[in-house]
């Protein structure tokens, strides 16, 4: 399946690879969104036109549709057009949100393919005034159909969209609190979910040691998914901060690659929605050796993460 330009919104719904870097490497926020409030995205929204208004979309929101419209579509700029409207509040810039979608060549009418329909979710996505899922949308409210018309590039002919938004997600974790676990470190959580980490006295942890500190209710992260996470990383050597997500934009990564090994092991086998403390020894972290600040060799780190959105791996192939 090649779907185009849509493949910005979403590198996981298209190849299933969401690294960081190399392998082995740190974590890294992506930065904040530079709009902000529903009044950024209303004035971002591509604008309805005739190509748009032309398609005919067959089917209800939120499930697998078709887009029939006359062939060859005459595809000169970006448009947009709503054909559902949802209920809600509107989304604002910066709003984690989930959404699926239906792609159609201009030129012949053909379906290209779709994703995050049914039992095959892609991760959530921070919507914004500047990348193409804002452009699209708008300040729309959830529940909400638009098809929209692409104009041909030199890499891909004129393409048509059926684009729903689904949901809004929570930026923090939002499962059950769990009874906190003896010996590992304690957590405050600031009113926007932002953790901050106290370590116990005593000896420091040689061993990997996880737990739950809040259990979600969705799926189950494996090995080799997509994950969508909110992180806190903090270094036991000196107990400062040494990265975290909080403040920028959360954090994708593939499950078993592009991280360091401890951070894998912290979120397979929990569920979407959940919060995990995770001690990692230089073994799962950085290697051993001479301890260092630079690129924390030798360190032991504990890892808060606030498990947002996971996207099957089998879901992209």
């Amino acid at each position: 399946m090649r779907i185009r330009p849509i493949a910005a919104l979403s590198v996981a719904a298209l190849s299933a690879v969401l690294l960081a870097g190399c392998a082995g490497a740190a974590p890294e926020a992506s930065p904040s969104p530079t709009g902000t409030g529903s009044a950024d995205l209303c004035a971002a929204a591509a604008p309805s036109g005739a190509a748009s208004e032309s398609i005919e979309v067959d089917g209800e929101a939120g499930e697998q549709s078709t887009a029939t419209f006359p062939a060859p579509l005459e595809v000169e700029e970006l448009q947009s057009t709503v054909v559902v409207e949802g209920e809600g509040d509107p989304v604002a810039a910066g709003d984690l949100v989930t959404y699926a979608l239906s792609a159609f060549n201009a030129e012949t009418g053909e379906e290209l393919g779709s994703f995050g329909y049914g039992d095959s979710p892609v991760l959530p996505q921070q919507i914004s005034p500047e990348n193409p899922l804002g452009q699209l949308l708008g300040c729309a409210t959830p529940g909400t159909r638009v098809v929209a018309t692409f104009p041909a590039t030199e890499e891909a002919a004129a393409e048509v969209y059926i684009v729903d938004l689904l949901e809004v997600v929570p930026s923090a974790a939002w499962g059950e609190e769990q009874d906190p676990v003896d010996g590992m470190p304690t957590v405050e959580l600031a009113e926007d979910g932002a953790p901050t980490v106290t370590l116990p006295e005593g000896d420091m942890p040689t061993e990997f040691e996880k737990a739950t500190l809040k259990k979600g209710d969705g799926p189950v992260v494996e090995t080799g998914d997509g994950v969508l996470v909110q992180y806190h990383g903090v270094s036991w050597n000196s107990g400062e901060v040494f990265d975290q997500s909080w403040g920028g934009a959360p954090f994708s990564f593939t499950a078993g690659s592009g991280v360091v090994q401890g951070f894998t092991d912290a979120v397979v086998g929990e569920t979407v929605g959940s919060q995990v403390i995770a001690v990692l020894p230089p073994s799962v972290a950085y290697g051993e050796g001479e301890i260092t600040d630079a690129d924390l060799t030798g360190q032991t780190l504990v890892f808060v993460i606030d498990i947002l959105g996971v996207q099957s791996a089998t879901a992209a192939e």
